[in-house]
């Protein structure tokens, strides 16, 4: 249902704007803050004192303040004073915290001590609210005040209208930023003031964003219902002459700023809300809650807020953003509410934006060991192999030739204890690769984590390895002369050891040609193996199989045994 000033006619919406501008602006509820009264037929001082301080017995106080001469004839029309201080005080409550706040009392001990929710707090409280922090109190009567980081605001009047009327509230704000929903139920007769420095904006009933900026702004946009906005008077005490109008009721979907120097801006439409349908549904980073924002044309900056409900009476994360990319500190697992704004040139917050959505990060993904990224595996021995996680009992891997095609995957198996994955079944090629944890939970149920970042790898055929019959060797030269078949490109890894097990080689070299040739071995048996690597894919092929060479003699008797000298050493060619 739309606000009634928003039907009424051009005369009605001067002459409530007028009014709503004339009524003095409580400061604080002491002698000299007072609501105005128009007289109506029938009223009387005791019927006031009744209504307003719910104690027919105050009347007097009225009297007195306003200098009537006869209680008993009030002459409708009239404005009469209604002194705040009379009516009965009412408590506020802590309903949320996060971060660090404090709380100032207004009476007996003036030390802060933390803020805690379900805390009450009196009449004249102050409230600062640290960086990365976010505050939510409750009024009386429904209203919500969300208190942002970066915050000093003091709850400067608490009052009820008799014993069972509408609330007459005051806030005060020195910095930062608040946001209100001003009851449960419209109401006429409720008074809701925030104050800063530079202005003050009276509501009745509506939603709605008051701010100081770090320019020295009063900003106030609008989101429901209708405020009246009025300057400070900064001008007037610098003896200036005020340049712009004294106040201005502002709609549902505007906004207005006033300057530091209490200049009241024109009253502007609001920047649309962004469309939040391309934010993921589940975010699943445990670091950060990463993602982009649509960009919106004039908008200089957004302001983001990540809550556990709806309202965003219980905000967790927060920040303004240059840009349109929103990186926020991460948060347990969960569901939230995203909400998002775009802030103008004039520093005024546009209307909101909300999305639902998941945040999954547990159990953690595990780590890549091999191959290294971008690097080239073995098609036939090789294997994709990542880090085991606590906790975890298996483990789902995925193979797709894209990143994008993870929709269809090519492979994707769920692995038992050990977080690992032959490639036979693939051709040589490109991929891409990722695996996620699968943990149990207590009902038997199982509750895979998040997928980590895909990594690309390449697959291709290892080199064969060498027959051993195509090795070729000499004997009839001094030492062991080998060589093979080999391809351009290749190069070779031997072996020479006197056992066939190769556990203690003499001989381990890397060639560069399919040929080796060694006269430094002593005359005897050996066992010699062979690997071969291929240089475009980085591959090595299996050790092939061993075969038994002699190393010959230098110096050799007619039946061809090497000679000998005295110490049974071999004998050497001069």
């Amino acid at each position: 249902m739309a606000h009634p000033l928003r039907r009424s006619s051009p005369h009605l919406f001067a002459f409530a704007l007028a009014s709503a501008l004339a009524v003095p602006l409580p400061a604080h509820a002491d002698s000299t803050a007072f609501i105005n009264h128009r007289v109506i037929q029938g009223d009387t001082l005791e019927r006031l004192a009744a209504q307003f301080y719910g104690d027919v017995h105050l009347w007097q106080q009225l009297q007195k303040f306003n200098q009537v001469p006869d209680p008993r004839r009030l002459q409708p029309g009239s404005t009469l004073r209604i002194p705040v201080k009379f009516m009965p005080e009412q408590a506020a409550e802590v309903s949320f915290v996060q971060g660090q706040a404090t709380v100032t009392p207004s009476r007996g001990s003036q030390e802060a001590t933390p803020l805690q929710a379900g805390q009450k707090l009196q009449e004249g409280a102050a409230i600062k609210v640290a960086p990365d922090s976010f505050v939510t109190v409750k009024l009386a009567d429904g209203t919500i005040i969300r208190i942002q980081a970066e915050s000093d605001v003091q709850l400067k009047q608490l009052r009820r209208k008799g014993r069972s009327g509408s609330l007459q509230s005051v806030l005060e704000m020195q910095r930062g930023s608040v946001n209100s929903t001003v009851g449960t139920e419209p109401d006429p007769t409720r008074g809701f003031e925030v104050r800063t420095p530079q202005a003050t904006t009276s509501v009745r009933g509506t939603s709605f964003e008051i701010a100081v900026t770090g320019s020295g702004k009063a900003v106030t946009s609008v989101t429901h219902g209708t405020v009246a906005v009025r300057a400070g008077d900064a001008s007037a005490a610098a003896g200036k002459p005020r340049r712009s109008p004294a106040g201005a009721l502002v709609t549902e979907g505007h906004g207005i700023a006033v300057s530091s120097d209490g200049e009241l801006g024109d009253t502007r439409v609001l920047l649309p809300s962004p469309d939040l349908n391309q934010i993921p549904a589940t975010l699943e980073d445990a670091n950060f809650l990463s993602f982009e924002l649509p960009p919106i044309p004039q908008a200089d900056a957004y302001f983001v807020q990540v809550a556990r409900d709806e309202t965003l009476s219980q905000v967790l994360r927060s920040g303004t953003f240059k840009s349109s990319q929103v990186r926020l500190k991460g948060i347990e697992d969960g569901e939230y509410y995203v909400a998002a704004r775009a802030i103008d040139a004039q520093e005024l917050p546009g209307m909101p934006a909300l999305r639902k959505i998941r945040v999954k990060t547990q159990p953690p993904p595990p780590l890549y060991q091999q191959p290294a990224p971008g690097a080239t595996t073995s098609r036939t021995s090789g294997q994709l192999l990542c880090t085991r996680v606590s906790g975890a009992q298996s483990y789902r891997i995925q193979v797709a030739a894209t990143v994008d095609g993870f929709a269809k995957p090519l492979l994707d198996e769920v692995r038992t204890g050990e977080c690992d994955l032959p490639l036979t079944a693939l051709d040589p090629g490109s991929y891409q690769w990722r695996a996620a944890s699968i943990r149990t939970l207590a009902d038997g149920s199982p509750d895979q984590g998040p997928f980590s970042i895909p990594q690309a790898f390449k697959l291709a055929n290892s080199p064969s390895a060498l027959d051993a019959s195509a090795l070729q060797s000499s004997s009839d030269m001094p030492g062991i002369h080998l060589q093979w078949p080999g391809e351009p490109g290749q190069t070779y890894r031997i072996q020479v050891a006197r056992t066939e097990d190769f556990a203690q080689p003499v001989i381990d070299e890397r060639l560069d040609k399919p040929q080796w040739n060694s006269t430094a071995l002593e005359p005897g048996e050996y066992f010699v193996r062979i690997q071969t690597h291929d240089s475009a894919t980085g591959l090595e092929s299996p050790f092939s199989a061993a075969r038994q060479v002699r190393a010959a003699a230098e110096v050799q008797s007619g039946y061809g045994l090497p000679l000998t000298s005295s110490d049974g050493k071999p004998l050497r060619r001069p």
